[in-house]
């Protein structure tokens, strides 16, 4: 179910972005990470990538990443479905299905343990569930999904969840969309040409937008963006429990704000191009690149090659 509330009109005089194709949109650094390609690795101690083509060609390019709180253990979730980081670095399947067939999984978030949102569109050879997906859940760590809402309607390329809060960027249409309820049922907000979106913890009103002017922030739960001040180019968000917001931009840098996404510090980079991040408390994070998996526990100074 949709509510469709009316879309506040834009400020003449406040900077906005306004809705295209996500490539015609995007800076270049941004519009190459949602082409799956990858830029020249900087300096640092990871392997060399032809080490980890086997672990992508798996996935496939790789859409979301999270920790599950109840195992600590890291999921993977891409265009050839979901898949959990073993202690070796290898990949394994969530999904019953064969690591070809799995769900192209284009928006991905941990609800809680074992508990997961998604969103995309069905395997190859699955041709009785709608397409895309809506939204789907998992309450079974990524074993079998179940449709919530949106069946064939929407198709969320970027989600974050806050308890019974949720907020999704409907790729389709350029709309940022929240639910109250788990996502059963949905309301329009504003327009926003974004690549990633973040929902405060605790908060429900607070938002913050990776776009092309920089990070952008909506204080009313979406219903208006402004574009922070100041802030850096960044591709990917991750709100930890803690409060502290980590977002990291086109060529690796990792960022961090300590006062919700108001101002910004350099911290450290990875050795490749970005193409998700989680975060938890304590300044752990978690980064999948073009090359493998890197993790920080002193975010984001300083990243360790896991896979």
């Amino acid at each position: 179910m949709i509510d469709r509330q009316p879309v506040p009109r834009p400020n003449p005089h406040r900077r906005r972005t306004r809705y295209r194709p996500v490539h015609a949109l995007l800076t270049a650094g941004i519009a190459v990470l949602l082409a799956g390609c990858g830029g020249p690795a900087q300096p640092g101690t990871s392997p060399a990538a032809a080490d980890t083509t086997s672990l992508f060609d798996q996935v496939g390019h790789v859409h979301g990443v999270g920790v599950d709180p109840a195992d600590g253990g890291i999921v993977i979730a891409g265009h050839h479905g979901l898949f959990g980081l073993t202690g070796e670095g290898t990949l394994a399947p969530r999904q019953d299905s064969p690591p070809a067939g799995g769900p192209d999984l284009m928006g991905f978030t941990v609800a809680g343990p074992a508990a997961y949102l998604a969103s995309g569109h069905p395997a190859p050879q699955d041709t009785s569930t709608p397409n895309p997906l809506g939204l789907v859940r998992s309450t079974d760590g990524g074993a079998t999904w179940e449709p919530v809402s949106l069946h064939g309607q929407v198709d969320f390329h970027a989600l974050d969840v806050d308890g019974t809060a949720v907020v999704g960027l409907d790729a389709t249409r350029g709309l940022l969309m929240t639910s109250s309820d788990s996502g059963r049922t949905w309301q329009e907000r504003a327009p926003l040409a974004a690549l990633d979106v973040a929902l405060a913890p605790g908060d429900g009103t607070r938002i913050l937008a990776t776009t092309e002017d920089g990070v952008m922030a909506s204080r009313d739960g979406g219903a208006t963006f402004t574009t922070v001040a100041d802030s850096p180019l960044l591709a990917y968000l991750a709100w930890a429990d803690d409060g502290t917001v980590y977002g990291i931009g086109p060529d690796g840098t990792v960022h961090a704000s300590y006062d919700q996404g108001t101002t910004w510090q350099r911290r450290g980079g990875t050795a490749s191009p970005p193409q998700a991040i989680t975060a938890e408390p304590g300044g752990r994070l978690t980064v999948v690149t073009d090359d493998g998996v890197e993790r920080s526990t002193d975010g984001g100074a300083t990243l360790q090659r896991l896979a």
